[in-house]
């Protein structure tokens, strides 16, 4: 071991007699970048927790790319436009779909809603992990009833119960003895609750067979196809790919112009709060400055003698560099220890609940990353060593026929 870290290993370990109070600053600068290196951590896996769940609940429920008509008008070809997308390797799955605005009604109240019709025999939106209450079933019952299967909000508000027949009814402009509206009842065989308003307050799904009446569509015609890739990374790329493939007026909507307002919101919380608290490292790391100062101070006969022994400056500015780079070390590792305590009991205990209202989950999820640990850990030890580098200069400084001529 080389005398300068010898000598900056036997500082820190602050073994000798009289030296409370110093230990006490040392305790105090290793606290403080462990708090901050933990809470910066925590922030990460926190935001990076709740990307990854709303990520994961959108991407499970809606489609990756949806093509439909820049007017109101439905797509008369539906049928043309789902077997043009057969050429395409990255699609996983796709159906033709209906939507649309409907009231929808029990006997004790009604609501107005968006009825969804899809291919009724497979799950494109993956529905069956969401449901709630009852099964995702839309088949028709003995008593030629359709299934149905619509929010828990939803199903909340219109005070529906699984086996309620549920009535539908759309109109098309005013309601007229000349223009009066299609019916259509369902059963309700299933309540699906994702944590996310826009899906559970507003979404109605059915069979498509019997939606098409509904909108006054025929067999070959529908709103829109929608997609979903293989790789979910690659939407964007995709999107670009089958650009012009589809004239007007048709066009192509990836899911996060769709769903921009809930990515937006993920995006800046992503983008603000680790930026914020890593503030608490820097003030951490610069109160380094005065705790490496109070060493020095503590440490200046010390220094004396080594000096009238023939040290050089630079064999005591590294003692007191590493010295500021082990309190670095000990809190960062501490605080590395925090944040993975802490993700394991969030995971585990849930100790951090959340209005699901408001944030479209229960309790705070947590996903540590690799990768943060590492820049983390470089940002400390940088900040750190900058912090110690005024306190050792000064000591590098000192003269030694001062100190010893007058203590000090």
């Amino acid at each position: 071991m080389k005398f300068e870290s010898y000598l900056a290993l036997r500082y820190f370990k602050g073994t000798r007699k009289g030296a409370k109070f110093l230990s006490f600053i040392k305790t105090m600068a290793i606290t403080g970048v462990a708090i901050g290196s933990a809470g910066l951590l925590i922030a990460l896996s926190v935001v990076h927790g709740f990307k990854s769940t709303i990520n994961d609940k959108i991407l499970g429920f809606a489609p990756h790319i949806t093509i439909t008509t820049y007017s109101s008008i439905p797509i008369n070809r539906a049928d043309t436009v789902f077997t043009h997308l057969n050429q395409f390797d990255e699609i996983e799955t796709k159906q033709i779909v209906t939507t649309g605005q409907v009231m929808i009604q029990t006997k004790d109240a009604a609501s107005g809603t968006v009825l969804k019709g899809i291919d009724g025999s497979q799950d494109f939106s993956g529905l069956s992990a969401h449901i709630h209450e009852g099964t995702y079933d839309l088949s028709v019952n003995e008593e030629g009833f359709p299934g149905i299967v619509i929010g828990h909000k939803l199903a909340t508000q219109i005070d529906a119960e699984i086996g309620s027949i549920i009535t539908v009814y759309t109109t098309n402009g005013i309601p007229s003895l000349g223009n009066s509206p299609e019916i259509e009842q369902f059963r309700l065989t299933g309540i699906f609750q994702t944590g996310i308003d826009l899906f559970d307050a507003v979404y109605a799904v059915s069979d498509i067979s019997y939606t098409l009446p509904l909108f006054g569509l025929n067999g070959t015609q529908a709103h829109a196809v929608e997609i979903k890739l293989k790789d979910s990374n690659q939407i964007e790329a995709f999107d670009q790919m089958i650009d012009g493939h589809f004239p007007f007026p048709y066009y192509e909507q990836p899911l996060e112009e769709v769903y921009g307002n809930i990515f937006a919101w993920v995006q800046m919380q992503e983008n603000i709060i680790p930026l914020v608290i890593s503030v608490m490292i820097i003030v951490a790391a610069f109160n380094l400055i005065g705790a490496i100062l109070m060493m020095v101070l503590e440490r200046t006969r010390d220094i004396g003698i080594l000096k009238t022994m023939g040290s050089r400056s630079a064999i005591i500015r590294k003692v007191f560099l590493m010295e500021g780079l082990l309190v670095a070390g000990a809190g960062l590792f501490i605080g590395i220890i925090i944040s993975l305590l802490f993700a394991w009991l969030q995971s585990e205990y849930h100790l951090i609940p959340l209005s699901e209202e408001n944030y479209y989950m229960s309790y705070a999820p947590v996903e540590p990353h690799l990768f943060d640990f590492i820049i983390t850990s470089i940002v400390t030890f940088v900040l750190c060593a900058l912090a110690s580098w005024l306190p050792a200069r000064i000591a590098a400084k000192t003269d030694p026929l001062k100190v010893i001529s007058y203590g000090r």
